[in-house]
């Protein structure tokens, strides 16, 4: 039996067996050629998960700041005061933007910022209060476990105290970003300036306990081997094992352009369907991979959904920090365009919130069939 067969043979057998794959085991199928008999292992283990449903939601991104003190060389979303392009919105401008998100029916605000080098803890509370206060059926999914540290070390309040006061004011859950690559070897490459693989995880499940949900993320593509992407995923299944706080895993593909790492050349169409894939088996205690369709493109996000996964994100409308970074598709893709996409996949659309809880199924080919 060849090398490939023996990996997919082994893994195969203890999907059968409701047996976890070791991590020896997802750094063989990352090496492993047979890309389709990884994609029939995921999409085997999602149908029994989630059948043929894929799931988005209508929201809105919100990058209320690019100025950080932080200049992590993988990033090209980061200013200082006189680059050009810097910005911070002011809260008129934040109220702005949640309106137009209310108008065209979100139910959904994504918003993540760089650490600004001057504003008080005091501003984001406040932008909580007030989004809150205007628009209060909306979820407000905010903050990374970096920026929740950051606000812990300006205003000198604990971790703890920093989460309880943003979620009496509004927060709902947490998108878990910030996580990169989890170790070190490869963080101290990327981001040497952002908080440690550790102090992530740290923070992730004070997230948890505070009695939020979040989602996890990989950055891949840029100087990380195989076995640090195994790494990065084995601590998040642990971190999963304890609280249970994930929503969804979120790999996304690296964007080249305007970033400091110039010996990264960015992932394939290959890679990206092989790591969704993967994660898909590996992270057996996820109930949801998604399909990141700002960073991934449109056309492999769509073939991703025949590769285990099952959540394409949103409706967008505003994402910076990948177009910053080259990322080639839309700015925002309507529901009907959404819906397009998944039914030409031949998966089922199902509309659902910030906490995964379905709102709508859509069942036929007209857009305006009845709730199922």
């Amino acid at each position: 039996m060849s090398a490939t067969n023996d990996i997919i043979a082994t893994v195969s057998a203890k999907i059968d067996n409701g047996e976890r794959i070791s991590d020896a085991d997802a750094v063989a199928l990352f090496e492993c050629d047979d890309l389709f008999a990884i994609g029939r292992l995921a999409a085997a283990i999602n149908r029994k998960k989630n059948g043929d449903k894929v799931l988005f939601n209508v929201n809105r991104h919100i990058n209320y700041t690019n100025l950080c003190v932080n200049q992590c060389r993988f990033c090209a979303f980061c200013r200082q005061y006189g680059d050009e392009g810097a910005y911070a919105y002011n809260l008129s401008e934040i109220l702005e933007r949640a309106a137009q998100a209310r108008a065209a029916g979100a139910t959904e605000l994504h918003m993540v910022g760089g650490l600004h080098p001057e504003l008080p803890f005091e501003f984001y509370l406040r932008m909580m209060a007030t989004i809150k206060a205007n628009n209060p059926d909306i979820k407000i999914k905010a903050f990374t476990a970096v920026e929740i540290d950051y606000f812990s070390r300006i205003s000198g309040l604990s971790i703890e105290v920093v989460i309880s006061e943003l979620k009496r004011l509004g927060l709902d859950s947490t998108p878990g970003g910030g996580a990169e690559i989890l170790g070190e070897e490869v963080r101290s490459k990327i981001c040497p300036e952002k908080i440690s693989g550790a102090r992530w995880l740290e923070v992730t499940e004070k997230i948890h306990a505070g009695g939020l949900k979040s989602n996890a993320t990989m950055l891949f593509g840029h100087v990380e081997n195989y076995a640090d992407r195994v790494d990065h995923m084995a601590k998040i299944r642990a971190l999963q094992d304890k609280t249970g706080g994930f929503q969804a895993f979120i790999p996304l593909a690296f964007q080249t352009e305007n970033t400091r790492i110039p010996e990264a050349k960015g992932p394939g169409g290959i890679d990206c369907l092989k790591t969704l894939a993967i994660s898909r088996i590996y992270l057996d205690n996820f109930k949801h991979i998604k399909a990141y369709w700002v960073m991934l493109g449109l056309k492999v996000a769509q073939v991703a959904l025949a590769f285990g996964v099952n959540d394409l994100d949103g409706t967008v409308v505003e994402e910076k920090i990948g177009h910053d970074a080259g990322a080639d598709s839309p700015q925002a893709l309507s529901r009907e365009e959404i819906l397009r996409q998944i039914r030409a996949a031949g998966k089922i659309p199902v509309e659902r919130d910030t906490l995964y809880n379905e709102v709508r199924v859509y069942s036929g080919a007209d857009d305006d069939d009845e709730d199922q």
